[in-house]
């Protein structure tokens, strides 16, 4: 069977690096889905004004050459324990498919694109394809009380994000909510632990440099126009 994309994301993040690991992590993160010209049809996403959110299948298209394995190192356990790739939610998967359910921000009709929609909370990369998307349903989706393996022992540990006020001018508040919900979770690799490492993330069109020393995430640079 071949799957070819109905529609790409369009978000701040134009690497890998930073993404947030999984969907609704970073609720302010907004991004937009664009369909491919064949599926610009407004009577094919009629109704879906009436869900609060959706589902998107997509495809991890950055690591279609990379090495697949039986086992993987989730970030969760600190990238030391291996589990197996079909108990994460690793990306490097057999057949590179995500699912993430995001929030409908809005449904915008454009003359350009069609209809677009509008959503927050993605964990996607700019131009990620994505294979099909479906609504939410609460009352089959949401399952309560139920075991969710190592998940449940291991907390997200989060960093503080310290913004210097002359750094700080260089983009405007909101951007800033959003930006810095995104860095308390820790972009680094987990196995990365030097305070004197200034590391680069492409967000929004700008390069942005921190560092980490301990708990204490420092943004130490913008750099605007920037591709890291």
């Amino acid at each position: 069977m071949e799957i070819i994309p109905v529609a790409h994301f369009h978000s701040p993040f134009t690497t890998k690096f930073g993404i947030p690991r999984q969907s609704g992590l970073v609720e302010g993160l907004r991004g937009r889905i664009v369909f491919e010209p064949e599926y610009r049809s407004a009577d094919a996403l009629r109704g879906l004004e009436g869900f609060d959110y959706l589902w998107m299948i997509w495809g991890f298209s950055a690591n279609i050459g990379a090495r697949k394995a039986a086992t993987v190192r989730p970030p969760r356990l600190g990238g030391n324990v291996r589990m197996g790739v079909f108990a994460t939610r690793s990306p490097f998967r057999p057949n590179n498919l995500g699912l993430s359910s995001v929030r409908i921000e809005s449904i915008e009709h454009t003359e350009a694109s069609g209809p677009v929609v509008h959503v927050s909370g993605a964990d996607l990369m700019d131009g990620t394809p994505i294979y099909d998307i479906k609504p939410y349903v609460a009352q089959a989706d949401c399952h309560e009380g139920v075991k969710c393996g190592f998940a449940d022992s291991e907390e997200w540990h989060t960093l503080r994000v310290d913004i210097p006020d002359d750094v700080r001018r260089a983009l405007p508040p909101e951007q800033w909510r959003t930006l810095a919900g995104v860095l308390e979770l820790d972009p680094r690799p987990h196995f990365h632990d030097d305070p004197s490492r200034v590391y680069g993330m492409s967000f929004g069109g700008s390069d942005i440099r921190f560092r980490v020393d301990g708990a204490v995430l420092t943004v130490v640079e913008v750099v605007p126009g920037s591709q890291t």
